[in-house]
């Protein structure tokens, strides 16, 4: 199903940006705090940061292909956030 929206990411929680399998996604941190965008091949929560990739403020990707971006995760189809202070967060996808 296709989203396009801003979500509340809660603290020190992963949350799922996709509701539905992904290849192509686009979002924007619009926090003034950090946060980690990790990927998964199915709805399970990543356990840690150790394969997430750091976003700044104001920082995001524009059509970005899972499977080019994230090619250590062969399959990857599930876009999750985590930050240590709540954040809003934006996502489009198909």
């Amino acid at each position: 199903m296709a989203r396009t929206t801003v979500l509340s990411i809660p603290a020190l929680t992963w949350t799922q940006i996709t509701n539905d399998d992904v290849t192509t996604i686009t979002f924007q941190n619009r926090s003034e705090y950090d946060c980690y965008v990790a990927v998964t091949t199915d709805e399970t929560a990543p356990t840690d940061l150790s394969t997430a990739v750091k976003y700044g403020p104001g920082q995001g990707e524009n059509s970005m292909t899972l499977s080019s971006a994230f090619d250590g995760t062969s399959g990857a189809d599930r876009v999750w956030v985590y930050a240590r202070d709540p954040i809003d967060f934006f996502v489009s996808h198909a």
